[in-house]
């Protein structure tokens, strides 16, 4: 990574551009085409294309300040389209590509869209039959296959048609200096982009993040992700999210290559050919490494035994692990030779900074990395905080927590507990909604995160859970599920759950299992798998996540613990509407589509004795 002293000051995106630029360096984009084939772009052959995607909005009309969309995977057109529209001084409107058209609609009309870059025809096609709610003017399609593509729009381009005619028409000196100029003329207080909230609670609100917010986020972080060498990473986590895009751009300005991965099924393969240094991801994405590498652990006793083994070790070894140290005792050195290194290897074998983000890694999980010798660096932030206000680093971690607040981020704790953070990565509200940002951000700049917090005695900031997702029993005591939840999720049978109780006796709690590992489980035992609705419902099946929730109530409170439980037989996620792009739950989704269920679970709550 370059020096500190020899990367130049930056003040806005439009910096991290042009340093990208400059820097001369050879295969800052990897990425595969539709055939499969990896290619590469140099700095030079990214900065044609952003100048002629930007020759194009010109042309389009495009003015500084207009909201731009991109609703799309991630793949390099993404960041070129990206760059193209901060370089105008427009303003990006990233759009989720799991949205309903209804959704992305809501989204795209809000913002006053003009323009929309999407990857497919089928995509098109979706915001094509709600166009008429929205400002769109013109799509543009990422695929250079767009057949049809004359019945989505009256207005419609196809990316790669875009470029060759820009191409044919190469840039005159004028034009070149006329992008340079809009360039220099973005301010740090200009606003960058509109980043809609998840909403995991109620209504999607578009957080104003300007150019200065994120480039404070981006050199208040840098200290803490600390990387050697050449730098390689996988863009993989959607865009559309802050944490993905904020660590991007920190990347580029760190000149590190950056691969884009359009499928999370493509991941594993591309860590294999890729070799990232640096790896970012949310809990959920390490708790399915974790189950792969437990399930392949157990394909035969012997390999059971010795995983155990191994894991017992590194158990003992944990603490030099999180203090950044390599054990030296010959019994780990074994361990690392027939376990760790194979689960480093699953990353790539080349991996320096592990980061995870997003939402609440559970210690669990950070337990077990750390058992197997790798330390996942967890951090905490917001939409509106762009996004990083804390993250555990090398020389300062510790455990259960989220790390140490950025230099350049105030925090403090309200008397309920409440979060409240300043800084300049703060957002200056919500697009179009003036009530809304009065409701969390104060004259004096403090954010108010909704999240309740501690900050123990060294300045280490722990996160309970969302202020608006304590549970209040019947009897008066508060319970936060986020933290009980992730210890059932540290089953490798189950993928996710969700507590329930408010206003209720007793807790229970939903049950979504990992089918993959439930099935192969049930298999040992000579059930069918086959009917996923039978199998939630085998009596051994049940007796199993009995034992599991019984084992985790010995940890609890007797207020916390759970009473009853029900396993559903779906598999949660974004496309069927019970995860957000984060992979957070939404559970007000769950309680709406389980009610019935729920009401079967709290009948005799009257009589009933499980309290």
């Amino acid at each position: 990574m370059p020096s500190a002293a020899s990367r130049p000051p930056i003040d806005t995106l439009n910096d991290i551009y042009l340093h990208l630029v400059h820097s001369g360096q050879e295969g800052v984009m990897q990425w595969q085409d539709a055939d499969g084939a990896w290619q590469s772009f140099s700095a030079a052959e990214v900065d044609q294309r952003v100048r002629a995607v930007a020759r194009a909005l010109r042309a389009w009309g495009v003015q500084r300040g207009d909201r731009v969309a991109i609703l799309s995977e991630n793949r390099w057109e993404w960041a070129v389209t990206d760059y193209a529209i901060l370089a105008l001084g427009a303003v990006v409107v990233p759009i989720y590509p799991t949205l309903t058209a209804p959704q992305a609609a809501a989204q795209l009309a809000d913002s006053g869209s003009r323009i929309l870059f999407t990857s497919t025809t089928a995509h098109a096609r979706s915001i094509a039959s709600v166009q008429h709610s929205t400002a769109i003017e013109r799509i543009v399609l990422f695929d250079s296959t767009a057949a049809h593509a004359d019945d989505l729009l009256q207005h419609w381009s196809s990316f790669s048609t875009l470029l060759s005619a820009q191409f044919g028409a190469p840039a005159t000196p004028q034009s070149d200096r006329e992008f340079d100029a809009e360039l220099a003329r973005t301010q740090p207080a200009d606003l960058a982009t509109l980043v809609y909230t998840s909403g995991t609670t109620g209504e999607s609100k578009g957080a104003m993040l300007t150019h200065a917010n994120i480039v404070a986020n981006v050199l208040g972080s840098m200290p803490r992700i600390q990387t050697q060498g050449q730098p390689r990473s996988i863009s993989y986590l959607p865009l559309p999210h802050i944490f993905e895009r904020m660590f991007d751009y920190l990347l580029a300005y760190c000149n590190c290559q950056i691969a884009y991965c359009s499928q999370m099924d493509k991941l594993p393969a591309m860590m294999l050919r890729f070799h990232p240094t640096e790896f970012i991801g949310v809990p959920r994405v390490y708790e399915k490494i974790r189950a792969g590498v437990e399930q392949k652990s157990s394909a035969s006793p012997v390999k059971a035994r010795i995983f155990r083994w191994a894991l017992r070790v590194g158990e003992r070894h944990r603490d030099t692990v999180l203090a950044g140290r390599r054990p030296t005792s010959l019994r780990w050195r074994l361990a690392d030779r027939l376990v760790f290194s194979k689960v480093r290897a699953a990353f790539g074998g080349s991996v320096n900074n592990f980061v995870s983000g997003g939402a609440p890694l559970g210690t669990a999980t950070g337990f077990w990395f750390a058992s197997v010798g790798i330390v996942v660096q967890e951090g905490y932030g917001l939409t509106e905080t762009s996004p990083v206000i804390a993250v555990n680093y090398p020389g300062a971690s510790r455990m259960g927590t989220v790390g140490l607040p950025l230099e350049n981020v105030e925090c403090r704790l309200a008397a309920d507990g409440e979060l409240f953070v300043r800084g300049a990565s703060v957002f200056s509200g919500y697009w179009n909604k003036p009530e809304a940002t009065r409701e969390c951000l104060d004259s004096e700049g403090w954010f108010a995160t909704g999240d309740i917090a501690t900050i123990d005695a060294d300045g280490f900031l722990s996160i309970t859970d969302r202020k608006k997702e304590l549970l209040k029993t019947s009897g008066g005591k508060l319970v936060a599920p986020q933290p009980i939840e992730n210890k059932l999720k540290s089953d490798p049978l189950i993928a996710n759950a969700a507590l329930i109780g408010d206003k209720h006796k007793f807790l229970a709690a939903l049950i979504s299992p990992d089918f993959a590992a439930l099935s192969a489980w049930a298999a040992g035992q000579g059930i069918d798998a086959s009917d996923r609705a039978r199998l939630v419902v085998h009596p051994r099946v049940l007796a199993r996540f009995e034992r599991i929730i019984d084992d985790l109530n010995q940890t609890l409170a007797h207020f916390e613990s759970i009473k009853r439980f029900l396993v559903v037989p779906d598999e949660w996620s974004q496309e069927t509407g019970e995860l957000t792009p984060s992979l957070k739950i939404k559970r007000r989704v769950l309680n709406e589509r389980y009610a019935a269920q729920i009401l079967q679970l709290y009948s005799d709550e009257a009589t009933s004795h499980a309290v």
